[in-house]
């Protein structure tokens, strides 16, 4: 028997880094994405962008825009577009939470990170977050050096 190599990774974690920069998260919740079946094999192959990604709710549901997923390269005729607003799913109650939380002024959901469940389901955590000031940003990358500088200490 000849152990054949995929091209989908076994774990899929991808990471909005940009937005723990620009946001500060008052709450996450973890949401179901309704796909098309290219646009879950290219999530398999990790080739999403979340950078300029956001949520918006639209007749009570919420739904994502400007999520980048690749077009799969085996498909034939049968792709995907890359940007499409996307379907989130998440309980009734914590839809109803968080449209009434999103109406405050500052206040926005924006998408942390898509992984893959063990069952093989495609999850978006999202998050109820507020823009962070310059001056917190200031603040996070000094404590970023600091935090730096310690670990460049405990090595040497």
């Amino acid at each position: 028997m000849t152990t054949k190599s995929s091209r989908f990774e076994k774990s899929i974690n991808i990471k909005n880094k940009k937005a723990s920069f620009e946001f500060e998260f008052l709450d996450t919740y973890v949401a179901g994405l309704m796909l098309k079946g290219t646009e879950i094999k290219s999530i398999r192959e990790g080739k999403v962008s979340l950078t300029e990604a956001y949520c918006v709710f639209h007749r009570g549901e919420l739904y994502i825009h400007q999520m980048h997923i690749a077009p799969y390269s085996m498909a034939a005729s049968y792709n995907h577009e890359a940007v499409r607003e996307r379907k989130l799913l998440l309980n009734k109650k914590e839809l109803e939470k968080l449209e009434t939380k999103s109406s405050e002024k500052g206040l926005a959901i924006i998408p942390v990170r898509i992984f893959i469940n063990d069952r093989g389901k495609a999850k978006m955590e999202i998050a109820l977050a507020r823009g962070k000031k310059i001056h917190d940003k200031r603040q996070d990358l000094k404590e970023k050096d600091a935090k730096r500088e310690l670990q460049r200490m405990a090595f040497e």
